[in-house]
């Protein structure tokens, strides 16, 4: 540890240090966003927003991710915490600040983790219909009691493997996330074979147009999409969660980057050759059509290809489980920082005395995620859609309070160096303020009763309502915090600061 984290209180958690890998890393962030998972869940969805332009918008979309990741390895750099966000923001900008962007994180992988479960459960008993051939198995899936004790096992077993070593982790992961991505390899270029053969239910000619961003409508269509795309990128900080377990003080910064770049290399292969296959229209197997876009892969399976649909759905269904069990990572660890640095009830900095994983903030995070999920599924059939929204709206929130984090951290710096220039101050504003945009947008956009899946409450959207609710609970919760555990709120175990410029030289001297 550098004399700059000792002198702000920053200090090791007793996690399992040097366990994980650059590979296991990269692995793990990959899993972690879940290509096939989110593909087949949002995929209909921005098409049906911006039309042939998902290709833009996914690059648009990686832009900021991408500006954000190397603010994010800048601070890694020098602080590494597995608070990350909430560490981070806490040295920038005080403990208020960095106490709700820890909640920002929390607060989005329990939607997402919730999300998973009900994507895996979907997937699951279709995947059953498919192999028995009975169709009528596959809507088991939609009894909200079915649906909720099955995503509570799913869950239960996630948390199982998440309680235990990093390396089980890691081993469940290459196998999962090995398969996940061979398949949708294959599925894509199968998909362009039958454009090529001229077999494609609407072959539609791939243009360049699909990646002009400024080729979407409106702006109120673009940050929606924006929005999507945002969502579908989200999770490779889960690699800078574990820094205190990594081989290598550069290895979270480096596992973050080339996770974002592989992912959106994949990410455009599905859309292009899906979007040529299928075009955007409303047929049966178009993108534009409502009834398959909250399962594009599972209806596009068997025109593509064939009797190897089945893959598809094997595919999506590890997806989900291996990025259920690997998210848990995120939350798990930034609870425990909160609790090590006071700013929860200590018990959620206990660290497991055999498996050295933060096993109390784990199965907390487990609770509330299954509880949430199970009460969203009775209050509204549309869960799934409307959480994926909201969690944009939230993914904005605490990468964009990070970004500025790291901008404002570095201010005696900036113009040391033309790299500083750029790494330091440039690429992270621009990526906070473009977040900063997307969450206003978001906010004021969520506020009409048809945004979203159009699930509404008292003529307020569902989106807006779930968004405000979880961002207005962790000021409550904050607010509780702050007059039983004042400690942490008066700075006395992390303290603001800036960088003096000395810290890259220390971290080298660590490795």
């Amino acid at each position: 540890m550098s004399t700059q984290q000792q002198a702000s209180g920053l200090s090791k958690k007793g996690l399992g240090a040097g366990t994980v890998g650059l590979i296991g890393a990269i692995v793990i962030g990959i899993s972690c966003i879940a290509p096939a998972y989110t593909m087949t869940a949002a995929l209909g969805g921005t098409t049906s927003v911006v039309g042939l332009q998902v290709p833009a918008i996914i690059l648009v979309g990686f832009i900021p991710m991408l500006l954000v990741a190397f603010g994010y390895r800048e601070l890694n750099n020098v602080m590494s915490d597995s608070g990350t966000s909430f560490t981070w923001a806490t040295r920038a900008f005080g403990p208020y600040i960095g106490w709700m962007a820890g909640w920002g994180l929390i607060a989005a992988t329990i939607l997402v983790l919730s999300n998973l479960a009900g994507i895996a459960v979907d997937f699951l008993f279709l995947l059953i219909s498919q192999i028995v051939g009975n169709e009528d198995i596959a809507g088991i899936a939609t009894n909200p009691f079915v649906n909720v004790v099955t995503c509570l096992a799913f869950m239960f077993a996630a948390t199982w493997v998440s309680y235990r070593d990093m390396q089980t982790t890691q081993k469940i992961q290459y196998v999962l996330v090995g398969f996940q991505v061979v398949v949708l390899v294959l599925f894509s270029i199968v998909a362009l074979v039958h454009v090529a053969n001229g077999t494609a239910y609407d072959a539609t000619p791939i243009d360049l147009s699909w990646f002009n961003p400024f080729a979407v409508e409106s702006f109120s269509s673009f940050a929606a999409g924006l929005s999507l795309s945002i969502f579908i990128f989200w999770g490779w900080d889960v690699t800078l969660t574990m820094n205190e377990e990594t081989k290598g003080a550069k290895t979270p910064g480096r596992a973050a980057t080339i996770t974002v770049i592989i992912i959106v290399v994949l990410y455009l292969l599905l859309a292009v050759s899906l979007t040529s296959f299928a075009g955007v229209g409303t047929g049966q197997f178009g993108l534009g059509n409502e009834e398959i876009q909250d399962n594009v892969f599972f209806h596009l399976a068997g025109p593509i290809l064939g009797p190897l649909a089945v893959l598809v759905s094997i595919a999506v269904l590890s997806s989900s489980a291996a990025s259920l069990q690997s998210t848990f990572v995120s939350p798990a660890r930034t609870l425990l920082a909160m609790g090590h640095y006071g700013a929860l009830p200590e018990r959620f900095a206990r660290v497991h005395p055999r498996f050295f994983t933060p096993g109390f903030a784990t199965i907390v995070a487990s609770v509330a995620a299954s509880a949430f999920y199970a009460v969203m599924r009775f209050v509204s059939e549309n869960v799934l859609w409307d959480t994926i929204t909201a969690l944009g709206m939230m993914i904005c929130f605490y990468y964009g309070i990070t970004a500025f984090a790291a901008v404002w951290y570095f201010r005696t710096q900036w113009f040391r160096s033309v790299r500083n220039v750029f790494f330091q101050l440039l690429f992270p504003l621009v990526g906070g303020v473009v977040l900063a945009v997307l969450f206003v947008t978001t906010i004021i956009d969520s506020m009409d009763p048809d945004y979203g899946s159009g699930s509404n409450i008292g003529g307020v959207g569902l989106v807006f309502i779930l968004g405000v609710t979880v961002i207005g609970l962790g000021l409550v919760i904050m607010i509780v915090q702050r007059v039983v555990r004042p400690g942490f709120f008066r700075g006395e175990t992390i303290t603001v600061g800036k960088s003096d410029g000395r810290e890259d030289t220390e971290v080298e001297l660590a490795e």
